[in-house]
């Protein structure tokens, strides 16, 4: 193990995450699983693999570095990875056709295709930069983005063709807008049918989008890249739906998107029509739509209301092999799946998401009784039946019999990732990832009467006896992004904060996923006061349990909402808290998107009341405590204008503060010094603030 600081390891390993196999895909009926993974724990450049089912022999099936791809990323390339949070080079994502024989990807704005069976590896004379590039059902044709436009060329190299190309200056075809990567969790923006004769293709026109201008501080040379950024309560990019045949004819598809603007997903087997999910711009109500492709005409067969939002689910809606629709619903108290018209299952079971529909099953992801832990689950007419058996987060890829399990535990410190076939282990994928090497001193928690689910970090070999430990308090603390979960990952960087000397407590509070919709929505309206007073009573009702938590010496750090959230603990609750870290924080939610926004907030332009209750910009002449604004220089998703405009106005109030500008930075850092030194320097501001 190297010797090197815990934070330059962490850095150079990207969390510990580089060398662990991920994107799993089983194929050929379950005769193989493909993958991606780096050679090592510091590799940055994943390969692409494959496991073959009935051996358990691993297969490199293309090392980037053999194709002299280089690493130069298009502009759209760095945008979905920004949108992905992807970090890593190499083949970062791919694509295969239905038996997956064939396999598809890009590098450096380049596309590849690889024949499995044999490995062959070869560069595809295209239109460059290559984006999202998806091979037909059948692997005769591959569909790529290239330019704004959907183009088409057949497997074997020939034919190349744009098959619709940009219509205006702000058009796209093909690619998801912003906010349905950033905040709808869709990645892609066309679908194949089935037969491989035509395709659903999304066509974006951002002209109505206003303009926002991006520039990089540290290189005033450089002209601020102009960016359309949907802000709350302004225009959207307008999304319609076309559904085009490989000889050119096309059909758009109709739908009231004047009331129904958002598209949340799309679906397409050979088991139905394809269906549609559609939002209205307050999220209120969802349609979901079968079309007729033929004539473009859509059919309402399902809808679902809300007086707060209808939850995104991943894997729905889509169709059994009988053609029943498969979603998820809110209701009665839980997530459910619900298949026809009838619910599969109820509460305590919380239905994260769809993974795989079979002929008399779906594979779910979900949490019961604890929602720190995340299993698989069997479900049946006749009820359901938990997969995986381990205390722990389980994640999974199913196909045909073989089923791709990746746990992680409180006892193990890398992810473990099983290939079973009708329950029996047959093989393990190998998991390069570098061991962190820290003694983690977790203790997983329920605290306070509405049981918040927390983990508290002392530091190792910690005793009583050693006294007192100034707290601090480590949250994400708003909608998504879990972090209290039964598994090593995610704590690492808490606990080597509990090794300078610190008793860190991480909790997830009201409008963490897990606990249900009643739980969800006890946020609508008010991001501020929910989220902040669970964070006050998870330490009082730690403290109360723990008197080594000394509550003279408590601060809080956060990133992104957890930055939000720091800045609102110190600025309205300063007999609690002495001292923030605000690390990329949303300051005035009117700067932040419509999707995200407008779900727990609403429209800016009818409430403005409820934006300016929620910013902290309204209390920046309170700040008694100090406070250390980190923000990235070039942060496309909550812009560095945030950090701008809470420092100005805590100038304007007379209320020292210090900023740390990370040039160059987006929103997270990846750079490795820049990486190591921000945690190095944070501790030094904790202990500098909480001195007595």
């Amino acid at each position: 193990m190297s010797s090197a600081s815990f934070p330059r390891r962490s850095a150079r390993t990207q969390g510990f995450s580089l060398g662990a196999p991920r994107n799993f895909t089983v194929v050929g009926g379950g005769a193989r699983v493909l993958f991606l993974r780096s050679t090592s724990g510091t590799d940055r450049t994943t390969a692409l693999w494959s496991l073959e089912t009935t051996t358990g022999t691993e297969r490199l099936l293309v090392d980037p570095a053999t194709l002299q791809a280089g690493e130069q990323v298009s502009a759209e390339e760095q945008a979905r990875r920004e949108r992905a949070r992807e970090r890593a080079t190499g083949i970062t994502g791919y694509s295969t056709d239905r038996d997956g024989g064939l396999v598809v990807f890009t590098l450096s704005g380049r596309l590849f295709a690889v024949e499995v069976s044999s490995g062959d590896a070869r560069e595809l004379p295209v239109q460059q930069p290559v984006a999202d590039p998806r091979p037909s059902p059948d692997g005769s044709r591959i569909a790529y983005l290239s330019g704004g436009a959907l183009r088409v060329i057949s497997a074997d190299g020939s034919g190349d063709r744009a098959l619709v190309e940009p219509d205006g200056e702000n058009i796209t075809w093909g690619a998801a807008e912003f906010i349905a990567a950033e905040e709808m969790d869709r990645h892609r923006g066309y679908w194949w049918s089935p037969d491989g004769a035509s395709l659903l293709v999304a066509r974006v026109d951002e002209s109505p989008v206003r303009h926002w201008y991006l520039g990089d501080p540290a290189h005033p040379d450089r002209v601020p890249v102009a960016t359309r950024y949907p802000a709350a309560g302004t225009a959207n990019a307008e999304v319609s739906l076309h559904a085009i045949a490989l000889d050119g004819t096309r059909a758009e598809i109709e739908w009231d998107r004047d009331t129904y603007p958002y598209l949340a997903t799309a679906h397409w087997s050979s088991h139905g029509r394809p269906l549609l999910a559609v939002q209205t711009r307050d999220q209120r109500t969802q349609l979901v739509l079968a079309v007729d492709t033929e004539t473009g005409t859509t059919e309402e067969i399902h809808r679902d209301t809300d007086p707060h939002w209808i939850d995104i689910k991943p894997g729905w809606p889509s169709w059994t092999p009988s053609g029943e629709l498969v979603r998820v619903d809110a209701a009665e108290g839980a997530y459910r799946l619900v298949v026809g018209d009838r619910p599969w299952t109820s509460a305590p079971l919380q239905v994260r998401g769809i993974i795989d529909i079979g002929t008399d099953d779906v594979l779910v992801s979900g949490s019961e009784d604890d929602p720190a832990e995340v299993h698989l689950y069997r479900v049946t007419a006749a009820g359901h039946e938990r997969v995986t058996g381990e205390f722990g987060v389980h994640t999974g890829t199913r196909g045909g019999d073989v089923l791709v399990v990746a746990t992680g535990s409180p006892d193990q410190p890398r992810t473990r990732v099983v290939v079973r076939r009708g329950g029996e282990t047959i093989a393990e994928i190998d998991n390069h990832a570098e061991e962190h090497g820290l003694d983690l001193n977790v203790r997983l928690l329920r605290l306070g009467e509405r049981e918040l689910r927390s983990a508290l970090l002392l530091p190792s070999g910690y005793s009583p006896d050693d006294g007192p430990l100034p707290v601090l308090l480590d949250p994400y603390g708003g909608p998504h992004a879990q972090r209290v979960l039964a598994r090593q990952q995610g704590y690492l960087t808490s606990q080597w904060f509990a090794d300078q000397g610190f008793a860190v407590l991480v909790t997830d509070g009201r409008g963490m996923a897990g606990r249900g919709p009643d739980w969800d929505r006890a946020i609508a309206g008010d991001l501020a006061g929910p989220p902040l007073q669970d964070q006050v009573d998870a330490l009082h009702a730690a403290a109360a349990e723990h008197p080594e938590l000394d509550l003279d010496r408590v601060a809080i750090r956060g990133w992104s909402f957890g930055g939000y959230l720091a800045g609102l603990a110190v600025l309205r609750r300063p007999d609690v808290f002495h001292a923030a870290i605000v690390g990329a924080g949303v300051v005035d939610w009117r700067l932040y998107d419509t999707h995200y926004t407008e779900r727990y907030l609403g429209d800016p332009n009818t409430s403005p009341e409820v934006y300016e209750a929620n910013s902290l910009l309204r209390d920046a002449a309170k700040l008694e405590r100090p406070m250390l604004i980190v923000h990235g220089t070039v942060d496309d998703n909550v812009v560095l204008a945030h950090g701008l405009r809470l420092s100005a106005a805590l100038t304007a109030a007379a209320r020292p503060h210090s900023v740390l500008p990370l040039a160059g930075v987006s929103h997270m850092p990846t750079d490795e010094t820049t990486s190591e030194n921000l945690l190095v320097m944070q501790v030094d501001f904790l202990k500098k603030s909480l001195a007595r």
